[in-house]
């Protein structure tokens, strides 16, 4: 299948996904999401890809969802309807029956965190910047962006990352547990390739059963923080400090949070 804002191809036994909107940074519009969702789905079906991996095209991995998107989005029913593909996306790749792969250089902010530490493995190069900054605007993370922090750092860890909204580089994320493997910029597409070669090389089916009975343990927890967010977010949307925050955002300067 052709797509307009990412790009998928297959070779023996690994898939590349690269996300393809490197002038706005890989920014997630609805085409782009709904692309993504489709994409995970379709790849439930793909018997002979064994690991894939997702990248960015150009400066970065992803800086998240479109801000631009967000402010058209206004109505609550457009919002939902983002949100459900959101949704769609975080669990599809979950359950994805593959070893998933995040090959991380420049941003990965926001729901492009999100959808990186929903990964099996994540690849950072050592000036990236890592962030799941929603606090930023005054939202929360939304993704299933709840779940994937707790599943790498725990409860408590997962509260104060969220809150801070800390923008790390490559070495801070992996000292929280964030990200696995550090690399120098510029060598994580060779890193990445001589990992996949040895997971081909290994008994992979082994790995993918193990993969399988976790997360099929887990799904129903994964969709279930998916609805709250989804109610949590409309709420926050509808808050005076993210009104402030996006306005901020827009004009370059330091939000003033009220509470309210």
């Amino acid at each position: 299948m052709a797509y307009e804002t990412i790009e998928l191809t297959i070779n023996d036994r690994q898939g590349v996904l690269t996300f393809k909107r490197p002038e706005s940074l890989n920014a997630m519009n609805e085409v782009m999401l709904r692309e993504l969702a489709d994409c995970f789905e379709q790849l439930q079906e793909e018997k002979n890809v064994q690991v894939l991996v997702i990248k960015g095209d150009g400066r970065a991995f992803s800086s998240g969802g479109d801000i631009k998107m967000m402010l058209q989005k206004d109505k609550i029913e457009d919002f939902h309807e983002i949100m459900d593909i959101i949704s769609r996306m975080a669990t599809a790749y979950y359950q994805l029956p593959m070893i998933t792969i995040a090959q991380v250089h420049g941003a990965a902010a926001g729901l492009g965190f999100s959808l990186a530490i929903a990964s099996d493995f994540i690849i950072a190069e050592e000036n990236s910047k890592l962030a799941m900054n929603f606090i930023g605007i005054g939202l929360i993370p939304d993704g299933g962006g709840h779940f994937f922090m707790k599943e790498r750092v725990g409860i408590p860890k997962a509260k104060q990352i969220i809150w801070e909204g800390k923008i790390m580089n490559g070495e801070e994320a992996q000292k929280l547990g964030l990200i696995d493997v550090v690399v120098k910029d510029g060598k994580a597409d060779q890193y990445v390739q001589e990992f996949v070669k040895k997971l081909l090389s290994s008994p992979i089916l082994a790995m993918l059963e193990t993969k399988k009975i976790y997360h099929s343990e887990r799904i129903e927890e994964l969709k279930n923080i998916l609805n709250q967010e989804l109610v949590a977010q409309t709420k926050m949307r509808q808050t005076k400090d993210h009104l402030e925050g996006i306005k901020a955002f827009v004009e370059k300067r330091a939000p003033q949070f009220v509470g309210q």
